[in-house]
């Protein structure tokens, strides 16, 4: 099924087009290797009938959803004011010194490391999420073995 079909057949789910655009994008964010390129969000709301501004608005909003490629490993770390408080920096830097890039960036060997807004495990914080995976609490001493375990494969 295209990805256009099958953003109809969810959209029939919903009392209003608008009320699929998140699922639909998550679907067209599969599609395209795990980001949504601007031709994804024309998808999006083409399929929807919706002004590519609202589906824009949407993808810019959660920290899921990627308007920007990421490497094979996606590397997230919690800054909200819970994890903050408990140390997000120092596991933010200490990811940024094993991985040799920057929060936004991606390593050659396929690692991006972002700093996000919330991931929602405020009582365990310092949150990581790794490849959708929680970790929880982490500590700047915990991300080396993090790290070696995702270029082990583990």
């Amino acid at each position: 099924m295209s990805l256009g079909a099958e953003i109809l057949r969810i959209a029939a789910e919903y009392p209003e087009s608008r009320s699929a655009i998140l699922p639909a994008l998550r679907l067209a964010q599969e599609e395209h290797e795990g980001w949504l390129p601007p031709e994804a969000l024309r998808e999006v709301a083409d399929a929807l009938e919706l002004a590519p501004a609202q589906v824009e608005a949407v993808a810019s909003f959660y920290d899921m959803l990627h308007l920007a490629p990421v490497g094979k490993h996606l590397v997230e770390v919690c800054t909200n004011l819970s994890c903050a408080l408990l140390g997000a920096q120092q596991v933010l830097e200490a990811f940024e010194r094993e991985l040799g890039v920057r929060p936004g960036e991606t390593s050659e060997d396929g690692f991006t490391l972002r700093a996000i807004e919330c991931a929602g495990g405020c009582g365990k914080a310092v949150v990581v999420v790794v490849d959708e995976r929680y970790h929880e609490p982490v500590k700047p001493e915990d991300v080396p073995a993090i790290v070696e375990g995702l270029k082990r494969g583990s």
